[in-house]
This record gives C-alpha cells, sequence and structure tokens, in this order.
C-alpha cells in the first residue's frame, strides 16, 4: 500500500474522467425527456447504493448541458435535432474542462481532505455549502451552473439547512445535482424539492462490463467472485478488484469453513495482513466482507437454506454452520462483529487483535 492515501480528484478513475455509463439507459432518458420538454427542474436527487453509478450519471449530465445548453436555444422549429444521448464528444470544450476539474460552470462539494489525518472528513459542513452562493452568483462562461453534492446524505445538519434555503429560492439556469447512498437521512423538505431519479444494481453481466469497460483485467474465477460479492455495483466491484478482495474473501471463507476448529497460522496470517498503519483499508475491507458473509448465512439460516450462498462452496459451509448455532446467535455476533470492526476504525484498536477476537466468537458459538 502506498505511503499516502489517493485524494478522490487524483483517482484515474474518477466519474469526471468516465465516459461510458452500463446499464442505466431508463435514467438517462428520463434526464433526457426533461431537457427536451424546456422544463429541466432546478434539483434532482440521484439515489442508489454506493458504486452503482450515480456520479458517473452526474458528471455524464453535467457535461451534456454544458455541451448542448437550453433547447429553447437551438433555433425553433428548425434548430438541430433533439440529442438522443447524453454522450458528448471527447474532444469537446465541456469534456476537455470538465476532465480538468476546471470548467467554469461546474463545481463539487464533498467531505474535505484532512490532510492531517490523511482521509477525508467525516461529513460535509456548512461552509462547504456556503461556497455555492459566490459560485451561483459569478457570471460564468457557460450556458448552466452546475453543482454536484457528492453525496448529499453525508451534510450535517447545519449544512442541509444551508441547502435548503438554496433549494427554495434556485438561482435561474443552475442545476443541483445531489447523489445519495441513503436518501432518507436526507431533511424531508429536501428530497421534496429535488426530482428524484433512483438507480438500481445493476446485473452480474452489467457490473463484468463495466469492470472489462475500466481495464480491470481478473482470471475468470476471481472476476466471477468480485461480481459476485459486487452487490450490483460497478465501483464496489472495482475497489473490491484493486484490493485484492477474492483472495481475502477466500482467506476468511477457509478459516470459517475448519470452524469451531481453527489453523493458528492462517488466522495469525491474516491478522498481521490487515494490522499496520498502512493496512487499514485491508483492514476495513474484512470487516466489510465478514458482514455480508454473516449476513448470508442469516439468511440461510432463516431460511433453511432457500437462500443459498453465493458459491457453492460457501453454501456447504453455511449448511453446516447453521446447524452449530441459533439463529439470535449468529444475528448477535454479527452485531457485534460490526460493533467491533467500527470501532477497532474508529479508535485505533489493533486490527489483529480485532480480527483474533472476531474468530474467537465464531469458535464460541460453533464449538
Amino acid at each position: 500500500m502506498a505511503d499516502r492515501a489517493l485524494k478522490p480528484e487524483e483517482d484515474p478513475r474518477h466519474p469526471r474522467l468516465t465516459g461510458a455509463l452500463i446499464g442505466h439507459g431508463a435514467a438517462e432518458e428520463l434526464l433526457l425527456s426533461a431537457h427536451a420538454g424546456g422544463r429541466l427542474p432546478h434539483a434532482w436527487l440521484i439515489s442508489g447504493p454506493r458504486g452503482v453509478g450515480k456520479a458517473t450519471l452526474a458528471y455524464r449530465f453535467a457535461r451534456f448541458l454544458l455541451e448542448t445548453g437550453d433547447p429553447a436555444d437551438a433555433g425553433g422549429l428548425f434548430g438541430a435535432p433533439a440529442p438522443t444521448s447524453l454522450d458528448v464528444a471527447t474532444d469537446s470544450r465541456a469534456w476537455r474542462l470538465v476532465a480538468q476539474g476546471g470548467h467554469p460552470g461546474l463545481t463539487s462539494i464533498a467531505r474535505a481532505w484532512d490532510d492531517k489525518g490523511n482521509r477525508l472528513r467525516g461529513e460535509i459542513v456548512v461552509d462547504d455549502i456556503r461556497k455555492l452562493h459566490g459560485f451561483f452568483g459569478m457570471t460564468a462562461d457557460a450556458p448552466w451552473r452546475i453543482a454536484i453534492i457528492d453525496s448529499a446524505d453525508e451534510m450535517n445538519r447545519q449544512s442541509a439547512n444551508a441547502l435548503l434555503k438554496m433549494l427554495e429560492e434556485p438561482p435561474k439556469r443552475a442545476a443541483l445535482l445531489l447523489l445519495a447512498h441513503a436518501p432518507g437521512r436526507l431533511l424531508p423538505t429536501i428530497r421534496s424539492r429535488c426530482q428524484t431519479l433512483a438507480l438500481r444494481p445493476l446485473a452480474g453481466n452489467q457490473v463484468a462490463a463495466a469492470l472489462a469497460n475500466q481495464g480491470v483485467v481478473l482470471p475468470p474465477e476471481d472476476r466471477d467472485l468480485i461480481v459476485a460479492l459486487s452487490d450490483g455495483s460497478p465501483g464496489r466491484a472495482m475497489a473490491l478488484a484493486d484490493a485484492g478482495g477474492a483472495e481475502l474473501y477466500r482467506k476468511a471463507m477457509a478459516l470459517l469453513a475448519e470452524l469451531p476448529g481453527v489453523n493458528p497460522q492462517a488466522l495469525h496470517a491474516l491478522g498481521d495482513a490487515v494490522a499496520g498503519r498502512q493496512a487499514i483499508d485491508d483492514f476495513r475491507l474484512l470487516g466489510e466482507l465478514l458482514d455480508g458473509i454473516l449476513k448470508r448465512l442469516i439468511a440461510f439460516a432463516a431460511t433453511r437454506g432457500a437462500e443459498p450462498g453465493l458459491t457453492a462452496g460457501e453454501t456447504d459451509v453455511f449448511a453446516r454452520l447453521a446447524g452449530r448455532g441459533g439463529l439470535d446467535q449468529w444475528i448477535e455476533v454479527w452485531e457485534n462483529t460490526g460493533h467491533l470492526f467500527a470501532r477497532g476504525e474508529a479508535v485505533n484498536l489493533d486490527p489483529k487483535q480485532v480480527t483474533l477476537t472476531v474468530f474467537s466468537r465464531l469458535q464460541a458459538i460453533t464449538a
């Protein structure tokens, strides 16, 4: 792992650099229809699971608006035909300036970077939202002024109230694109002032196509496992591929398959792999993988096998483990595991000790 975490704007796969969007044709058609109708809502709430493509869609729409302008300006009856896609030529001014992060008609609001902690701050604060007043108030060399808030459900109460005032008196020729992983966390008054657009998880073949489109090359067995673990989210699939998620998953499953026994060398090797300051992302990923495994195990136990695992091997492990502990015990250990990993990251507990503790609790249930 690198000595310094990658800032979002440094990511070569940042949505502002991504052209294609796979699997959300209906959402694009809705945006095109609203644009062609000449009554474009001033605020959109684009929701969906993390990594499903919300930001990619927002940047595609922003480029489209900045390049195309308002349909009312297209020349009336003898003007250019209505666009049938949000695609913008890569040699256009809009594409070039958005890719460079320097288009005068576009700004983005997200959690600020904490240089001291080498990570993103925990929330979007009110000063971040107040910057929009200056942006919308200036005269921009662009047909639209567009702000992307990624993600709006990470605003604190003050910043949410500041945004609400802006939504109540929206600027002319302005568009606010609010992205939200959990829109229910937003103020109802914010949701009511936005046109909603929900993106759904993608099918497995669409996730695989998105990986290929981003140049992610994996052995077939790893690709299929990553796609299965992605929950229909291309962003999660790419993160898993980059972090060696397939290998980490297999290590965790190999230990679970031996319960109530455990291979001490393998367990300590797993703990060592996620320990240390530079392995915090691996520790977080292990927590996410175990969370998913335990939730699937609970579903398997609750439905008596009607909800199988992601793979045949996972289903076989679940079939054995489900009979070695009560449903309430599995639910309790799942909750405790989530709390332990979250606390470990929040207060810098030893990641290896957290890992050993989790598997010790799993041994206790299955013994």
